[in-house]
């Protein structure tokens, strides 16, 4: 059969004015791109690549579907553990990381083309760092997500009422321990956020799912630990619901640090564009 062409953007997402998970790819590092010439729709095996403009969202847009998807993934996160001390284990610890990871994952993909779907400080501050993201704006998104974590938390304090505890982020080992285990799954998750979301090469339109699966495969692994907390909100509004601030800035900081880390990796790792195979405007699909 005759093979087809399907126009595939260039570029990823992340430039200043632009969200990070999206389908459009704009090298997140050139900021004169502001927009992306109009693509024609080629008919394909698998269906048809179009090429639209970067919206030009305004920051209000943004901080405020920051917020919805920042209270849906703290109400989703901490329902999970305060379930499972109301009714005695029954989510488990793979349901714990479900909760979790799913509601990272339909986050991003409900609102990535609107804010980025940070919905964590670290991620921010590191994609901020890194030039992937405006140092003006980050007060606004951080601002965004603690007052969405707050909200969230009170709200399952009021739902399950007297069960808050069971959603605080504790740790069950060392302080040491804890404060490595929240470093390396942190670093870990920036990493592959950092992959999916600036470069040209990595499969953008699956950001969501890699990213949940992430956040999953990293609560299996420090859950029963330190927590798997990732995400400075995810520890501050339960604690600030529950009133326990037990190690509270472990979870503030060594998932910050972990993040720059991670971030930064990736970007001394990332194909430039003279390596590897360099991306073009159409690829060829051979149909099956």
């Amino acid at each position: 059969m005759p093979t087809v062409e399907i126009g595939t953007p260039m570029t990823a997402p992340g430039t200043p004015d632009a969200p990070l998970f999206t389908s459009q790819r704009i090298d997140s590092l050139s900021y004169g791109r502001m927009s992306m010439p109009r693509g024609k729709c080629y008919p394909a095996h698998h269906g048809c690549g179009i090429h639209f403009p970067t919206p030009n969202v305004s920051l209000t847009k943004k901080v405020g579907a920051e917020f919805v998807g920042t209270f849906i993934l703290i109400f989703a996160a901490t329902a999970g553990p305060i379930v499972n001390q109301k009714y005695n284990a029954a989510e488990t610890l793979i349901g714990n990381a479900a909760c979790a990871g799913l509601a990272v994952m339909v986050v991003i993909l409900s609102t990535g083309h609107i804010s980025g779907a940070h919905l964590n400080p670290s991620l921010t501050i590191a994609f901020a760092t890194f030039r992937h993201f405006p140092w003006v704006q980050v007060p606004a998104y951080i601002m965004a997500q603690v007052s969405a974590s707050i909200c969230a938390s009170f709200t399952l304090k009021t739902v399950f009422h007297p069960f808050m505890s069971g959603g605080v982020t504790v740790s069950s080992v060392s302080v040491g321990q804890a404060f490595a285990l929240e470093f390396l799954v942190s670093f870990i998750l920036l990493f592959v956020v950092t992959a999916v979301a600036t470069d040209t090469r990595a499969v953008g339109e699956m950001a969501g799912i890699a990213v949940g699966a992430t956040v999953m495969l990293n609560i299996l692994v420090a859950g029963p630990s330190s927590g798997g907390s990732m995400n400075p909100v995810r520890t501050l509004g339960p604690a600030i619901a529950a009133g326990n601030y037990r190690e509270i800035w472990i979870y503030i900081i060594a998932p910050t640090l972990g993040a720059l880390a991670g971030a930064g990796v990736y970007t001394v790792v990332k194909l430039q564009e003279e390596e590897g195979e360099a991306p073009t405007e159409a690829r060829k699909i051979v149909p099956c």
